[in-house]
């Protein structure tokens, strides 16, 4: 079952990663930060911009904010940003457009939005100096997370497909294991959980009150599968299956940002305070972003009937699906090659861990001169 749902998104997440890397290539660090120096409509845009235009893995999404906080980006617009990276992403976007449909793609759209917007107005009138004092503090101290070197990476190699096939394969390393896991967790609970285990959770069979429901149990789910970006996708199909209210779905997708890893690198970063305010704020946005897409898709009947969607039981055939993933396989393979013979492998592990403070200096400086040179 994990396979067979694998085999239908292949073609899409390459796609999505090498569009992904383009962007990513195209935009120099220095001047995100700039553009993040200032709370207001323009920071909140620009963060949402740019977060979309970056990396989705939740982890190096986190890594960034912190980096971008330090260089000079606000409190708010590093979160933003980070928000924006996981749920605007082109590879989030495919992949939920193949395996649910359009609805979904454009309820994730547009409720991704609406929480960049719900959490700016949080942010503006909850964050108190002293907290991003505390928070700014605690950063200096520069405790590792996880893909810290991700967030470090200044690119400056060559030329552009060098630098596609980095940030290529930068991603889907960065995101593999979570996708795996989210491919496997999604397939044994689609082969062991009854449909009448979910229908009961979710109160399918009665709609007002899974409509409520849903949007505040999704993120109670995605705490703890510990799945994070595009591997939280599969899942999602597994819980449509079961009966969950589509603003539920909207909801869960968006909690990749609160499992539980990832709560303990909020507080190796900002400290204990910090981290528990980014959990309330979060979840608060997230279920408010459920029930208004929930509401307002109802409205306009564009909410799915909840038919089964048996991706999990379709076997690869020779249609598009399979051509499109040839081809995507080929795309890969010429970026691989690319990738191994400059250097990747060296990058990918520099990638894994944590920059000391004095390499990324280095780092920095390097890039400088290259500019210059």
């Amino acid at each position: 079952m994990a396979f067979f749902m694998f085999w239908e998104v292949l073609w899409p997440l390459a796609l999505g990663f090498l569009i992904s890397a383009g962007v990513q290539s195209l935009v120099p660090r220095e001047s995100v930060t700039r553009l993040l120096g200032r709370d207001g409509l323009r920071g909140v845009t620009f963060a949402a911009v740019l977060g979309a235009a970056s990396s989705s893995c939740s982890y190096a999404a986190v890594a960034v904010a912190r980096a971008l906080f330090r260089k000079g980006a606000t409190f708010a617009n590093a979160i933003l940003f980070e928000f924006a990276s996981t749920n605007l992403v082109f590879e989030l976007g495919l992949v939920l457009l193949v395996l649910l449909g359009w609805q979904f793609l454009a309820a994730e759209l547009t409720g991704g939005l609406l929480m960049i917007a719900i959490l700016a107005v949080i942010f503006k009138y909850t964050l108190r100096a002293r907290m991003v004092d505390a928070a700014r503090a605690q950063t200096e101290k520069g405790l590792a997370g996880k893909m810290e070197g991700h967030a470090a990476m200044q690119h400056h190699m060559g030329d552009r497909l060098t630098a596609i096939s980095h940030f290529f394969y930068m991603d889907v390393a960065s995101v593999a294991q979570d996708l795996a896991l989210g491919f496997l967790i999604a397939g044994a609970l689609a082969a062991w959980v009854p449909d009448s285990f979910w229908q009961t959770l979710f109160v399918a069979h009665d709609p007002a009150v899974a409509a409520v429901w849903g949007p505040l149990i999704g993120p109670v789910i995605a705490m703890l599968s510990f799945v994070c970006s595009v591997g939280n996708v599969p899942l999602a199909v597994v819980l449509w299956n079961g009966g969950i209210s589509f603003g539920g779905v909207i909801s869960f997708i968006f909690a990749d940002l609160l499992i539980l890893p990832i709560l303990n690198i909020y507080r190796r970063y900002y400290g204990g305070r910090m981290s528990l305010y980014l959990l309330g704020t979060s979840y608060l946005a997230m279920v408010i972003a459920g029930f208004v897409i929930e509401i307002v898709f109802q409205a306009l009947g564009l909410v799915p009937q909840h038919h089964h969607i048996d991706v999990f039981q379709t076997a690869p055939s020779w249609n598009y699906t399979t051509f499109l993933d040839l081809a995507a396989l080929a795309i890969a393979a010429v970026l691989g090659w690319r990738f191994l013979s400059t250097g990747g492998l060296a990058m990918l592990r520099s990638m894994e861990s944590a920059p000391s403070p004095g390499h990324e200096m280095v780092h920095d400086h390097h890039a400088h001169a290259h500019e210059h040179h």
